[in-house]
């Protein structure tokens, strides 16, 4: 048996202590296993036993190898690989899968089946990563296999269902439709800019839209098009670095089941916002790191240690705050579970070292000594990890906080008015009587079980209960006419408590090796088929989404399931026209309409939002929902026309209507928070006389009226 030396500290030129797993001595009855499999092989992978410079190692107990340097340059050759191979391999995938003239997922059962062979052999692959690893073969083979398999099993599962359509899950409609706004915001230009209002600042963090700016741009196509192919693209990716990330902690036989697990829950319950589903992808492994980063170079059983210099892994300590910055950049309320989970495990660690340097038979003051020593370390730790992350976020955030500071008028803004019955309720995934339902509860048991002596259990069990103190702030917070949202956190729950579980599942086949002798085959084939069942099940339960992406009428007038397309298809006419009577570029123009898939598709800026609660707050949303319902009570040109020039904003200078008996209508929102839905629609109405002018164009095309002011 290979047992760690308890004698032996983490050294100063090591990058993490041992952190979740480690070795494990041969089971009574068991074959013994090769090493690297449970035990740390010098032809393995590191990871199970070896070094990584941002997270901690396999196994709560022995020290690792002083890699120093060379190892942190390892994990980045390594994450480098994964973001190539995962973006790769995705387009690649995407490109093959629309060569093909598919039938309609909602008329069709032919791409489930395809998506489902392809999730089979997307597993079968991990799996024989998994297996090469543990028997000590393919060193450098391994973590491409793996990041390769797992970008393909998310291309597969989510591009497949969508292979005959050029929209997203859920279209151009709700949520959707404010996202693809965005992306198009930022297909027309680099620069920071609202998705809707001109000379703005974004209030919505810009990054995942930026870069994907930048894809579209790199493919020459429109940002509504790019959309779907940088979703999955992006999302493959993160999922490719996610299983890296784990594998270089724990080694890859675990790594790549928690690699699965985590990818299959997130692709169940955040694939529909895909900047959310990276950062859970990305977060969860990188919530270890954010443990080690804050505990110090030493074991979760030993507690945190000091002073800060010389205890502490700096390497951790800058991936930490990285990750947050990113986060930051892309996603505000993620971005609020991860810092409030860094304060309290902060605050954790704090006490814990408070405590721990307690000894009646060592004098007071070195005990004092001790713990300033320790807690000031934990607190430095975390304050570097914000400076680090602010510095980041700033990239993004530094123009809206620039205007806000600068007293500019900020009004009208509800991004948090929205209490759906799911946010009333504490998410309890671990009650289902489903796979996510099992694997949930067994990584809460393991959890309470593991959390004093297990890195691992220790920061999944913090972020759990983070996200349940945010519900229950959210809930608290609806007394004050407002919420925190916090039923979007439910995938960095579930995908938590599902990475728990695959610890949880491990110990539970180490204890049927003990009791029963060696099952280890029939333990892996029961993984290996509850892993396809749970991957099988995903386009079933994105069965809306998934239909809603063939039924919308996309930016070229054609509807995927082959029926008559909606009222939409007159886009690109409108388009042609605004062009001609304008002569001017799409950017220079302010559009004021209701239907905002218009703007989804072509980067107009608009005068008014889609809802309040997707508005910039210094837009002045229910300033200029008044002001448009002051213009349609204009009698004459004049009126109209004196109104606009007098417009504290920029006035629309292209109006689309719909054409109705009593004039031309507008059917704009307004928020009835705390009702549920949210949203009351209206329709505001103006006399098509004022427009029989010299000074305004009109058009009609369908149902639709185009006035152009000259």
């Amino acid at each position: 048996m290979n047992r760690p030396d308890p004698s032996r500290r983490p050294s100063a030129s090591s990058g993490t202590p041992q952190g979740a797993e480690g070795r494990a001595p041969t089971a009574p009855g068991r074959a013994p296993a090769p090493q690297g499999a449970e035990g740390r092989a010098p032809t393995a992978p590191q990871g199970a036993g070896g070094d990584s410079p941002t997270a901690p190692q396999g196994a709560e107990g022995g020290a690792p190898a002083p890699h120093g340097r060379k190892g942190y340059g390892r994990t980045a050759l390594s994450l480098l690989i994964a973001v190539v191979v995962g973006g790769v391999v995705s387009m690649a995938g995407l490109t093959a899968i629309g060569t093909v003239d598919w039938p309609a997922f909602n008329s069709s059962n032919v791409t489930r089946s395809l998506t489902t062979a392809g999730q089979v052999l997307a597993i079968a692959i991990l799996v024989v990563a998994a297996l090469l690893y543990r028997y000590g073969k393919g060193r450098l083979l391994v973590p491409v296999l793996s990041a390769a398999a797992m970008s393909g099993f998310v291309t597969v599962t989510i591009g497949m269902p969508l292979g005959a359509t050029r929209l997203y899950l859920f279209g151009l409609s709700v949520d959707q439709e404010f996202r693809t706004e965005y992306l198009t915001r930022m297909t027309s230009s680099p620069h920071l800019a609202d998705m809707t209002y001109t000379d703005l600042a974004p209030y919505y963090p810009a990054g995942w839209f930026w870069w994907g700016g930048r894809f579209a741009n790199l493919l020459g196509q429109p940002g509504w098009e790019a959309y779907k192919t940088w979703a999955i693209v992006s999302m493959a990716i993160a999922a490719a670095v996610g299983v890296i990330l784990f594998i270089r902690m724990f080694g890859a036989d675990r790594g790549v089941a928690l690699g699965l697990a985590v990818t299959t829950v997130t692709l169940l319950y955040a694939s529909p916002e895909p900047y959310a589903a990276i950062l859970v992808l990305i977060g969860v492994p990188m919530l270890i790191t954010l443990t080690y980063a804050l505990r110090g170079r030493t074991r979760a059983a030993d507690g945190p240690v000091g002073p800060l210099f010389g205890a502490t892994s700096w390497p951790a300590v800058v991936a930490s705050g990285v990750f947050l910055g990113i986060s930051a950049a892309t996603y505000t309320l993620y971005t609020g579970l991860f810092a409030l989970t860094a304060v309290l495990l902060a605050g954790c660690f704090a006490v814990q070292g408070w405590l721990g340097a307690s000894n009646k038979a060592t004098p007071s003051a070195a005990v004092r000594s001790r713990r300033r020593g320790v807690v000031l370390a934990v607190i430095r730790r975390l304050a570097a990890v914000g400076v680090i992350s602010g510095l980041i976020a700033l990239l993004v955030w530094a123009p809206y906080l620039w205007a806000r500071l600068t007293n500019t008028p900020a009004s009208g803004g509800t991004a948090e008015h929205y209490l759906p019955e799911r946010g009333s309720v504490l998410p309890l995934p671990m009650f289902g009587l489903d796979l996510v339902g099992a694997i949930t509860m067994i990584g809460l048991l393991w959890i309470l079980l593991r959390f004093r002596t297990r890195t691992v259990a220790l920061a999944m069990g913090v972020t759990v209960v983070t996200v349940y103190l945010f519900c229950l702030l959210s809930m608290l917070m609806t007394a004050l006419g407002t919420t925190l949202l916090s039923f979007r956190l439910e995938p960095i729950l579930v995908a938590a408590l599902s990475a728990a579980g695959v610890f949880g599942v491990v110990d539970l086949a180490h204890w049927a090796v003990r009791r029963f002798g060696d099952v280890r085959v029939v333990v892996g084939a029961l993984a290996v088929l509850s892993a396809i069942a749970m991957a099988q099940g995903i386009p079933g339960h994105l069965g809306t989404e998934i239909t809603t992406a063939y039924t919308d009428t996309d930016g070229y007038g054609e509807r995927a399931d082959a029926r008559p397309a909606g009222a939409e298809s007159y886009f690109a006419e409108l388009d042609t026209l605004i062009g001609e009577q304008t002569g001017k570029p799409r950017t220079d123009n302010v559009v004021l309409t209701a239907d905002f898939g218009f703007l989804s598709i072509y980067p107009y800026w608009g005068f008014q939002g889609l809802t309040s609660h997707y508005a910039n707050p210094l837009a002045e949303f229910d300033k200029r929902a008044a002001a448009i319902a002051r213009w349609a009570e204009s009698e004459n040109a004049d009126q109209l026309v004196d109104a606009l020039d007098r417009s504290p904003w920029t006035p629309p200078n292209v109006f689309l209507f719909r054409y109705s008996a009593d004039g031309y209508t507008l059917r704009l929102a307004e928020d009835v928070y705390p009702n549920d839905p949210n949203v009351k629609r209206y329709t505001v109405t103006f006399d098509p006389t004022v427009f029989d002018d010299p000074r305004f164009e009109v058009t009609e095309r369908g149902p639709f009226v185009l006035v152009v002011r000259k």
